[in-house]
């Protein structure tokens, strides 16, 4: 899909991967973008550099993702392309507290579910769509020192996989998003991360690599190449596989914070 004359919402579009993904998809003349993040003075900055418009919008909110569905296909146009983006990251193990497990799932996982149940419908009823949802390459892998967030990329990329093989028929593309570290506010001070092992892109390349993906309506989007030699590894060998996870949990798997860390 060509991103030209395009309505694009993204959510998480305040800073990080969001912002660069408003700016790189700019360059591209769509007809509108629409800049979301539970940061309403964040989204509207990176909407005025856009010429977009903002919305203040929490995504854990299946209310707040349905109004906001509702107002830009009502008052701007229909939804073209939606980039569900915003996540979180929380560290620690099943010792984590339920309310922080809870949390993480409805950004990273549900956040993911309501955009669809509420724009699939509207985009089946035009005859296409496309999403692009933003997962990890721990929903590939797995993370070390965080079950919480391998746990729900994981899920947000068997979620991207059901809604790819379910309704490819009806013409709605999906790509997931699936990097290794990221310079975002999630990844600050953490350059020595098990996540960075091979190295730490800015958000312009992730942006970029989303454009060419969108364009050849290709589903898995990796920025760091490494990770899919990584993927055919574990395929080949579990066992071996689990084994060098154990190794790199030996050098990072440390306790730290179980505290959320916004992107």
């Amino acid at each position: 899909m060509e991103l030209h004359g395009r309505v694009i919402v993204i959510t998480g579009a305040a800073s990080g991967i969001g912002r660069a993904l408003a700016l790189r998809f700019a360059r591209e003349a769509p007809a509108h973008i629409v800049c979301v993040d539970i940061d309403g003075a964040g989204a509207e900055t990176t909407a005025a550099e856009v010429g977009g418009t903002a919305f203040r919008v929490d995504v854990s909110s299946e209310v707040e993702i349905a109004t906001l569905i509702a107002e830009v296909e009502r008052d701007i146009g229909p939804i073209d392309l939606f980039c569900s983006n915003a996540g979180i990251s929380v560290e620690g193990g099943v010792d984590v507290p339920d309310a922080d497990w809870q949390r993480i799932w409805e950004i990273n996982v549900m956040s993911h579910v309501r955009a669809a149940r509420h724009l699939v419908p509207l985009m089946r009823a035009r005859g296409g769509g496309y999403l692009l949802n933003t997962a990890s390459a721990a929903g590939l892998l797995n993370q070390v020192g965080a079950a919480p967030y391998g746990v729900t990329k994981h899920a947000a990329v068997g979620l991207a996989e059901w809604l790819a093989m379910t309704y490819g028929d009806d013409g709605i593309k999906v790509s997931v998003l699936c990097p290794q570290a990221v310079r975002t506010k999630m990844m600050r001070g953490l350059e020595d991360h098990v996540a960075a092992i091979d190295g730490m892109l800015e958000p312009e390349p992730v942006a970029e690599a989303c454009v060419q993906a969108i364009r050849d309506e290709v589903f898995l989007v990796l920025p760091h190449p490494e990770v899919r030699d990584y993927i055919q590894d574990k395929a080949q060998d579990y066992d071996r596989w689990i084994g060098g996870m154990r190794k790199l949990n030996r050098r990072f798997g440390t306790p730290g914070s179980k505290e959320p860390l916004k992107p």
